[in-house]
């Protein structure tokens, strides 16, 4: 009976797969259309769905291929609670600094907590346990649900509320120590992508409101990506555009005047209508007002570039970042946005793009409305607080490296590594003693996989016009067996002695008994992906044959009925 259950479970009659003829109206993403339309997901409200078990065999499979990986480097599986009261996020700093993306919530007693976004706190505290280098190093890891508040979910799986995330942590006596477990997990993951045939590009990113040092995203080019990379295609250059740095050419400012001198610009607010003026945005200060941390703030790039503010937020060290108002730059400057500039301005930071630094004779705003001042020299007439490289690179500039065209391509983020140092272990006492006896706070490296984003991302590269195309590694069935006419015995019998032989050997297969047309019923396998075709019919079987169809590249064989399972289990290698 058991065995008669566990078959039934793999024929397509009694296998929940509720396929679809047409996508969503709101669907853009390929993923999100071909995963509704498959039937392996469907909404249940803005940012949350059901796994139905098209998907959830192959969210096991992906799953499987990570826990092989991460234990294969010495990683010990645990889980943390997905509640988590508000006082430990509190001690961190990033109570406040998580913004609006934390669900929060109070308990019955007035508690606050929130569900987990990440779980550095949570490991941290958990180090406390280790008291002596000798217990070190460590490698821990979860498979577990967070929980993201995103302002505007979309694109099925690829951004949501709710999802299956591995993050590891690693804990270390010293940055050597670190070195080698960023190292491990580096190579981990390349082997983890590989197997779920995702061609990665490791790129330079922000640690952003992680903290910490280096940090290195796993990024796959896809035309849905809402992630730009700067890419060298001469010496493999690549960084995430919140970290990317280009070559500019050298500019040579001609003598100005010995102090600025004041110009009308009536009605003139922008960039580019001081360059219809006749002033080269390459000799303009652009002036930019942000409030950081409560602390109004000016960030200050050439005329003719374009701030990133997760740079300036990097920085500046920032928990909280945003555009000053009008009425605050008004308040504070004495102007408003179009006359703004940072000549004489006193006990307010500013930051500085490198691309200004020994700048003279340029053009910025006076800080009265209508009124520039040319003639500029930025050493002698602005106070820099900080020289910073907040310029984002746009495309076809030219590599820093070899001088070489950068290009610019869309990409998803697969996951992302990072270098923490001793950020959490100091804040939670997560201290050690070392060979001389002193305590010494552990080095730690946090490591993050999106499992369904994974699931989505194999989608977004693995498709064509007729629907998806897994790879055999995390496909949910290997095989499926198509019966063209359930009415003919002869068909159903070979049908299900093949059937039973793969299953026997281990194989997954799905046995369309369906009573249905033989178009449909292609049309559906397709359209769900699995990787291999067995096609049954009157016709072939009066030959003692079957045809074997290779949904990636489509070739179709006529195999003799005994050589099917040596022939399929050969495909599979």
């Amino acid at each position: 009976m058991f065995w008669q259950l566990r078959w039934q479970d793999m024929r397509w009659t009694s296998f929940f797969s509720p396929t679809l003829r047409d996508a969503p109206a709101d669907a853009e993403a390929p993923s999100h259309k071909l995963l509704v339309r498959g039937g392996f997901i469907r909404q249940l409200h803005s940012g949350h769905y059901t796994l139905l078990p098209l998907a959830f065999k192959v969210r096991k499979k992906i799953i499987q291929i990570v826990e092989q990986e991460m234990d294969m480097i010495g990683g010990q599986e645990m889980q943390m609670p997905t509640l988590q009261p508000s006082s430990i996020w509190k001690e961190s700093g990033r109570w406040d600094s998580m913004g609006d993306i934390m669900f929060r919530l109070e308990d019955r007693h007035g508690g606050e907590a929130a569900l987990g976004v990440t779980a550095e706190e949570i490991f941290a505290t958990v180090a406390n346990e280790i008291s002596s280098y000798k217990q070190l190093p460590q490698m821990w890891y979860q498979i577990h649900t967070k929980f993201r508040d995103e302002p505007r979910p979309k694109s099925g799986l690829l951004r949501v509320r709710e999802f299956t995330m591995k993050d590891a942590y690693s804990f270390d006596l010293d940055e050597e120590g670190l070195d080698t477990a960023f190292d491990l997990q580096h190579q981990a993951y390349l082997r983890i992508f590989s197997r779920l045939d995702l061609d990665v590009i490791p790129v330079e990113a922000s640690s952003g409101n992680m903290g910490g040092s280096d940090s290195i995203e796993f990024m796959v080019q896809a035309p849905s990506g809402e992630d730009d990379v700067m890419l060298c295609s001469s010496c493999g250059y690549a960084a995430n555009i919140e970290k990317a740095v280009s070559r500019l050419d050298d500019i040579a400012d001609s003598d100005g005047p010995a102090e600025p001198e004041k110009f009308a610009t009536p009605g003139i607010r922008t960039i580019a209508a001081l360059e219809e003026a006749g002033h080269d945005g390459k000799r303009q200060i652009k002036t930019m007002v942000y409030v950081i941390d409560g602390q109004v703030t000016l960030a200050l790039v050439r005329g003719d570039h374009f701030i990133n503010e997760q740079k300036l937020a990097d920085a500046t060290q920032a928990n909280h970042i945003r555009p000053a108002r009008r009425e605050e730059t008004v308040e504070y400057l004495g102007a408003e946005p179009g006359s703004l500039g940072a000549v004489n301005v006193e006990n307010i930071p500013i930051f500085a793009d490198f691309a200004l630094q020994n700048r003279s004779n340029m053009i910025t705003g006076a800080n009265e409305n209508d009124f520039h001042l040319s003639g500029v020299d930025i050493s002698r007439d602005i106070t820099v607080t900080g020289w910073v490289d907040l310029r984002e690179v746009q495309d076809g500039e030219l590599c820093a490296n070899c001088g070489s065209v950068l290009s610019k391509v869309s990409t998803i983020e697969s996951g992302h590594i990072f270098k923490l140092g001793t950020k959490y272990a100091e804040t939670f006492g997560a201290k050690v003693l070392d060979a001389d006896g002193k305590a010494t706070p552990v080095v730690m490296g946090s490591y993050g996989i999106g499992i369904e984003r994974a699931m989505a991302t194999i989608v977004e590269t693995h498709h064509d016009d007729n629907g998806i195309v897994w790879p055999m590694s995390v496909a949910p069935f290997h095989v499926v067996i198509t019966v063209i006419q359930m009415k003919d015995d002869k068909s159903v019998e070979v049908a299900e002695n093949l059937y039973n032989e793969l299953t026997d050997g281990g194989i997954e297969v799905l046995l369309d008994d369906r009573d249905a047309r033989a178009g449909v019923k292609f049309a559906d396998a397709e359209l769900i992906g699995i990787p291999l075709r067995v096609t049954v019919g009157p016709k072939g079987i009066a030959d003692g044959v079957v045809e074997i169809v290779d949904r990636q590249s489509g070739d179709m064989e006529s195999v003799e009925i005994n050589k099917v399972i040596s022939n399929l289990k050969e495909r599979m290698k």
